[in-house]
């Protein structure tokens, strides 16, 4: 359930980069500057621009810059500098706190693995543009994002309708293939009675299958509500692969017989717009019309 305690401007955000090393400095300072901009003060955190191989840091680093984010009361909000990989790694031998005070936290891609697990102690998680991707969203994808951290309502999103009525559910948005190896572990969120909202990017559709069929094969797929997927960027075949499925095949071949309500094409993923997505609120699918709403309370 998500927090209700909202946003608004003047409150201060902390940046940390929990995943791959900072590449895009451009891009990254111009997304901080969006927030400032809106009235935010935005704090960065000590190392978030180091880099260890392909990582931000190492995993004492990074753990030490989510520590202290999470630990610091008058930070309100934690800001993901960018994806990439490493945030799981963060999770092996990571020590709960049990007063943490929740704050909102947001990103997408690698950090799949953090929203899940956070928002299973109740900070409010926002599947949503990281710092280098956000001066390339449109205007209303920007503007969602303020919208939905600072309580404000939520225009539905449409896509392509597959058929199989309305579902309501709790919304868990996630990067299919970092969720995917969440599976099976004590971070995996009860998925049961869900709606799982999915994107990925460079991935050969037949990886796409092999995913899809895990998910299958570990049952969690039948126990969902219904579906949103989102935008599945750079995942076509290869050129010269002339025997390949497409990915909207190996979607359409791996789920369409799950007999849900599923949405696709829906505008969220990598390669903008990223619709801005809250995780663990209820949310309407209605797979005939194509649309996902969000339920606020």
């Amino acid at each position: 359930m998500l927090n209700q305690n909202y946003l608004k401007p003047g409150d201060l955000m902390q940046v940390i980069s929990p995943s791959g090393c900072l590449r895009e400095l451009d891009a990254f300072n111009k997304g901080v500057e969006i927030w400032r901009s809106r009235g935010y003060e935005v704090q960065l955190t000590p190392n978030y621009d180091k880099q260890w191989g392909y990582l931000a840091g190492t995993d004492e680093s990074r753990c030490n810059q989510l520590a202290a984010a999470i630990n610091n009361k008058n930070i309100r909000g934690i800001l993901c500098s960018r994806g990439g990989y490493g945030a799981s790694r963060l999770l092996e031998n990571w020590q709960w706190l049990p007063r943490a005070t929740p704050k909102w936290l947001i990103g997408f891609s690698d950090i799949t693995t953090l929203l899940w697990t956070f928002s299973k102690i109740d900070f409010p998680c926002v599947h949503g543009p990281l710092l280098t991707t956000l001066a390339g969203e449109p205007e209303w994808s920007i503007q969602r994002l303020f919208d939905l951290v600072e309580g404000l309502p939520l225009e539905p999103l449409k896509g392509n309708g597959w058929g199989g009525g309305q579902a309501k559910g709790y919304l868990m948005p996630a990067n299919l293939t970092v969720a995917g190896h969440l599976l099976g572990t004590k971070y995996q969120p009860d998925l049961i009675g869900t709606i799982l909202a999915l994107e990925d990017v460079n991935e050969a559709p037949y990886r796409i299958d092999r995913m899809l069929t895990q998910w299958r094969m570990a049952g969690v797929l039948q126990e969902v509500k219904g579906i949103a997927l989102g935008r599945f960027s750079q995942c076509s075949p290869g050129r010269m692969n002339h025997t390949e499925f497409t990915v909207e095949e190996v979607l359409r071949d791996r789920l369409a017989d799950l007999n849900i309500p599923i949405v696709s094409d829906l505008p969220f993923g990598h390669d903008s717009p990223n619709a801005a997505l809250p995780v663990g609120v209820e949310a309407n699918l209605d797979g005939d019309k194509g649309i996902l709403e969000i339920i606020r309370k």
